[in-house]
């Protein structure tokens, strides 16, 4: 048995690069697939839901982003009982059907204008199937991957596979840039957004065809020859408390705070180029993929690292510097991006005084109400303008100022007007508005020249760079914590659990985070939290498991 163990082992050896190259590919497929839909949103928002105000329908937009996230650990609990009972590669072929042909569907989805409410309702239902899909998919690859690693060298193998997920966005960036710069921007907003989601049909049949070509896991076929397989997956993983506490920990002192700094160094920092700072979507998606360009190889030096000097050092310093540095990089990044706003922020700040009774938080998801009220009337001006501002206090009833330095512009009282008579007051009022912050220096759009672009790429690439130290060494880190038996369960929720809900939630978390103060800058609030507690609780709690035999 040893022997023949053995030389599995040795046979593995021989098709490393097939492995790797198998279970990445897959992978980089399903990350391209499920990441489309953030890149595009905008467009998703102009097309699904167009019935709701412009603000409603950017958080709905971002909502049925959040849920593929949302059922990621339902994914994660399907379909790794799937992966401990019926083999990994088996079960990841699954996944990846399942997402290709749900990406291809949103492709040729119609709009809310052509069938209406159920248009948006086709959308979140495929957003759920991918999220499902996803949720198994990563799992079965990174077990798959590190049970054929060579010991000492798990940290390494996994790496290729946490490059996928940063990769698969690097591709959906560059489809989205081709097809823009071939088309052009307004056929790209009528129907060319559709194309890179109806590409993903010939990346399935490729990805397709390389994992059949892949033979089961070692470890898994041993563990089934030897009669060890779990004939009960999820009750061990979560019945029992040896067990659950791991998968507690995986969650809390790993991948909450490994999730929070991916989505901030990755999506949220392109969604605060093109929302907050105003930055053009094609100048942002570029200096964006050429960030991951340059940053994507250490996905592979910090995994490698890891096998060196531990996964914890690595993984809760790339979150104990991102919490400790985001505050000076996004604030370095609006005055590198957008010198303007930066320059007029400064000099000419904004604040809304107004009563805070006065004050509403302005969603509405059936887009019927009206937000009339002199402070609504204000603070929504200035979010459509893309303006940040502070609020301020006034005495009970009075109407609400905006001040920018230090001229003060009046705002109305809507809610006494009729429906009409409103409409024309809130242009006219507006028009007041965008005059006064043009005066001070307020920029409706970055400009381009002006923009230090060497430096914004320096410091997207600093922020993908914390990316790789959490990201590179978790796969390694996860396979390691939990037996074989149960391995592809156990590690499959707290993973997404992190991924998908700590992660998945901060974009729309961040904006509505945002949107309720006016400070561009508070949102970052929720990743700088959520990774400082995980630096203490896996500083504390985590067990450092480099090297540990994971045949058991």
């Amino acid at each position: 048995m040893v022997a023949a163990a053995a030389g599995a082992r040795e046979r593995v050896g021989t098709n490393t690069w097939l492995v790797i190259g198998g279970a990445s590919a897959g992978t980089v497929f399903e990350w391209y697939d499920f990441y489309l839909y953030g890149s595009l949103a905008g467009f998703i928002s102009d097309q699904f839901f167009s019935g709701v105000n412009a603000t409603t329908g950017y958080i709905f937009a971002l909502l049925a982003f959040a849920a593929g996230f949302a059922v990621r650990p339902f994914g994660a609990v399907v379909f790794g009982r799937l992966g401990d009972l019926w083999g990994r590669k088996n079960t990841f072929l699954i996944t990846m059907i399942l997402m290709g042909l749900s990406t291809f569907t949103v492709g040729l989805l119609p709009s809310y204008a052509a069938i209406g409410v159920i248009a948006p309702a086709a959308l979140i239902v495929m957003r759920l199937v991918q999220g499902l899909a996803l949720g198994g998919e990563y799992g079965g690859a990174a077990t798959y991957v590190a049970e054929h690693a060579p010991d000492g060298k798990r940290g390494l193998y996994t790496s290729f596979i946490q490059i996928t997920a940063t990769f698969g966005l690097f591709l959906s960036l560059v489809v989205i840039l081709l097809v823009r710069n071939q088309v052009g921007e307004p056929a790209f907003k009528a129907w060319g957004w559709r194309v890179p989601f109806l590409v993903s049909a010939a990346l399935l049949a490729v990805s397709l065809w390389i994992r059949l070509r892949l033979n089961e896991s070692p470890v898994f076929q041993r563990m089934v020859e030897e009669g060890k397989a779990s004939a009960r997956p999820l009750a061990e993983s979560f019945g029992q408390w040896k067990n659950l506490k791991l998968v507690i920990l995986a969650l809390a002192g790993l991948t909450a705070g490994q999730a929070v700094v991916w989505y901030t160094g990755q999506f949220y920092a392109l969604f605060f180029l093109e929302k907050m700072l105003k930055v053009d979507g094609a100048l942002s998606n570029s200096l964006v993929a050429i960030a991951l360009l340059l940053a994507t190889p250490f996905f592979v030096v910090f995994g490698w690292l890891s096998d060196r000097i531990g996964r914890k050092p690595v993984i809760l310093a790339g979150c104990l510097l991102a919490a400790l540095t985001y505050f000076p990089i996004f604030k370095a990044l609006t005055v590198a991006a957008n010198p303007d706003l930066a320059a007029a922020s400064a000099r000419a700040p904004v604040t809304v005084v107004a009563d805070p009774a006065d004050c509403a938080f302005q969603f509405d998801p059936v887009g019927k109400k009206t937000f009339a009220s002199s402070c609504d009337l204000a603070k929504s001006a200035l979010a459509g303008a893309g303006v940040s501002y502070a609020s301020e206090a006034a005495p009970p009833g009075a109407v609400a100022v905006v001040r920018i330095g230090h001229t003060g512009i009046p705002s109305f009282k809507g809610e006494v007007l009729p429906p009409p008579e409103l409409k024309v007051e809130k242009a006219a009022w507006t028009k007041t508005l965008s005059a006064a912050l043009k005066s001070a220096g307020y920029p409706a759009k970055a400009d381009a020249a002006k923009m230090n672009k060497p430096l914004v790429v320096a410091l997207l690439w600093l922020l993908v760079i914390y990316v790789t130290m959490v990201y590179g060494p978790v796969a390694a880190t996860l396979v390691e914590m939990f037996p074989a038996r149960i391995r592809y369960t156990s590690m499959s929720l707290p993973y997404h659990v992190g991924n998908g809900w700590f992660g998945g939630f901060l974009p729309t978390t961040a904006f509505a985070m945002v949107a309720a103060t006016g400070d561009i800058y508070y949102g970052l609030w929720y990743p700088i939290i959520v990774a400082a507690v995980t630096v203490v609780v896996g500083a504390l709690f985590v067990k450092e498991m480099r090297g540990a035999p994971i045949e058991a």
